[in-house]
C-alpha cells in the first residue's frame, strides 16, 4: 500500500485562526455589535466576497489596487472585496428602485488586502460597518447618531474608558483655502492625519517638504493647537475669524453635530472635538470620527468613519450622500488580547453534559431534548469510555453541570445532577432539574 504523503498543517501569514475559547469571545463581541446595530434600526446586508474586477475596482487606484487579490476563472476577471463600502456603493446603485431611503444597513464580514503581514495587521479580517445613505440629501442629525452607536457598543463591550474624537473636514478644507494652499489640500490632510503618530515637529517638516511656506505652517500649527473643552474649542474656532464659507459651513455642522450628540445622551467624558482628525481617505467630505481606548492609544482608532458626499458616483448619476462607521474587528481583537483586556476563558457553549453509566441512552436523549426546548445548551457524551473520562471531558471544557443516568436513577425514575464546581450532587426529577438550571 502506497504511503500517504502528509503535508504540515499551517495557516497562511496574515490570516487569523482562533482556539475555541477565543472564538467564543470573538463571537460574543460580534453579537454585541450586531445587536446594537439592529437596536438602532439598521438592516442586515451581505454582499459577495468575490466581485467582477471591473465593478470592484471602479474607483481603486494606487496602493489599494496593489493590495487587491485578483484571479481569473475561465474568461472572467475576478477580485476579492477589500472593504465593505465599495460593495455597498454597487448594491445601492443596483437596487436603487427596490430599497427605501434613507437606507440604513449594517454588514459584518471578511475583507481581503494583500498588505505586508505584521503584528496585528491581517490580510483577511472582519469589518463591522454601518452606513446611512440618503437620496440626494441626508440630514446632519445622522452624523450625530453615529457617536451614539459607537458609545453604546463600547459601553456594552466594557474594554475600559474610551473617547470618540469628532471633527469636520470642511473646517480643514476652508482653512487651507483661506491660507492659499488648497492645491496641496489632500497631501496636507494626509500629513495631519499622522500627527498623533509622528508628532507636530515631524508634521511641520513634512509640510515644508511639500512646499508649504513657514508662515503658513505656523498658522496651521496654531490651528491644530486649539485646546480646551468641546465648547471652548468651538468658541475659539469662531474667534479666529476666518471668513471662508466652507470653513463656516463646517463649523456650523460641527456645532450642530455636538448639540445632537448630547441629545443622544452620549456621556460628555466620552467624546471630544479633535481638530487634528482628518481621515486620510479622500472621500470623507464632512463629519469625521475616530475612537481610542484611553491608555491604549498606541493601537490606533478602534472605530472610524465619517460623512461622504456621493457614495455611488462610479455606478450611477444619482447623488447618494452617506455617513458611516467601521470597526476593524480582527485587528481590535488581536490588540485587546495582547493587552490582556479580554476575558476569553469560556471553553464550551454547553451548560450541561449528560452521561450514562452503560444504561439509559434513551433517557439521556429525552432529558437533553427537554433542556434544548428550554434554551439550555447541552450535549450527550456518547463514547464508550470509563466514567472518569466522561467527567474529565466536562472538567476540561468547564461545563458547569453533569446529569448522570445509571441503574439507580432508572429504578427511581430520577436523574443525578452534579455541580462540577462545588462537587455537590442530588437526585432530582426532570422538572426539578429544569427549574434548578433555569
Amino acid at each position: 500500500m502506497e504511503e500517504i504523503k502528509r503535508v504540515e498543517p499551517r495557516t497562511l501569514s496574515g490570516f487569523m485562526e482562533l482556539l475555541p475559547q477565543d472564538q467564543i469571545k470573538f463571537n460574543e463581541i460580534v453579537q454585541v455589535i450586531k445587536e446594537t446595530y439592529e437596536l438602532y434600526g439598521f438592516l442586515p446586508q451581505d454582499t459577495p466576497i468575490v466581485e467582477a474586477s471591473e465593478v470592484l475596482l471602479a474607483k481603486a487606484g494606487g496602493e489599494t489596487e496593489k493590495q487587491i487579490y485578483s484571479f481569473k476563472k475561465g474568461d472572467k476577471d475576478l477580485s476579492l472585496r477589500f472593504d465593505l463600502t465599495v460593495p455597498l456603493a454597487k448594491y445601492v446603485a443596483q437596487y436603487y428602485n427596490d430599497i427605501t431611503f434613507p437606507y440604513r444597513r449594517y454588514q459584518i464580514g471578511k475583507v481581503y488586502r494583500g498588505e505586508r503581514a505584521q503584528k496585528g495587521r491581517y490580510r483577511e479580517f472582519y469589518q463591522c460597518d454601518i452606513d446611512i445613505i440618503g437620496d440626494s440629501k441626508l440630514s446632519i442629525i445622522n452624523d450625530a447618531e453615529m457617536p451614539s452607536i459607537i458609545y453604546t457598543i463600547f459601553k456594552k463591550l466594557n474594554f475600559g474608558k474610551f473617547i470618540i474624537k469628532i471633527n469636520n473636514r470642511k473646517i480643514l478644507n476652508g482653512l487651507f483655502e483661506e491660507l492659499n494652499v488648497a492645491d496641496k489640500m489632500t497631501d496636507i490632510l494626509i500629513i495631519i492625519d499622522k500627527l498623533e503618530k509622528i508628532g507636530i515637529e515631524a508634521v511641520k517638516e513634512e509640510l515644508s517638504k511639500i512646499g508649504v511656506e513657514n508662515s503658513t505652517i505656523e498658522k496651521i500649527e496654531e490651528f491644530l493647537n486649539i485646546e480646551g473643552s468641546t465648547d471652548e474649542k468651538i468658541a475659539k474656532l469662531k474667534e479666529i475669524n476666518i471668513n471662508n464659507e466652507i470653513f463656516k459651513e463646517g463649523l456650523n455642522e460641527l456645532e450642530e453635530v455636538i448639540k445632537y450628540v448630547r441629545a443622544f445622551n452620549v456621556d460628555e467624558d466620552s467624546f471630544t472635538v479633535d481638530l487634528t482628525i482628518a481621515r486620510g481617505l479622500d472621500y470623507y467630505t464632512g463629519t469625521v470620527y475616530e475612537t481610542n481606548l484611553v491608555g491604549y492609544e498606541s493601537i490606533g482608532s478602534v472605530c472610524s468613519g465619517g460623512r461622504y458626499e456621493n457614495l455611488a458616483e462610479y455606478y450611477t448619476k444619482k447623488k447618494l450622500p452617506g455617513v458611516g462607521i467601521s470597526i476593524g474587528l480582527t485587528r481590535l481583537f488581536y490588540n485587546l488580547k495582547e493587552l490582556g483586556l479580554l476575558n476569553s476563558e469560556q471553553k464550551s457553549i454547553s451548560k450541561v453534559e449528560v452521561i450514562t453509566m452503560g444504561v439509559g441512552v434513551e433517557n439521556a436523549v429525552e432529558i437533553s431534548n427537554m433542556l434544548r426546548e428550554n434554551n439550555i445548551p447541552n450535549e450527550i457524551y456518547k463514547e464508550d469510555v470509563k466514567v472518569k473520562a466522561k467527567f474529565s471531558y466536562a472538567n476540561n471544557l468547564d461545563i458547569p453541570y453533569v446529569i448522570i443516568i445509571g441503574e439507580e436513577e432508572l429504578e427511581k425514575g430520577l436523574y443525578t445532577l452534579k455541580d462540577m464546581y462545588t462537587g455537590e450532587q442530588e437526585m432530582l426529577s426532570k422538572e426539578d432539574i429544569l427549574n434548578r438550571l433555569k
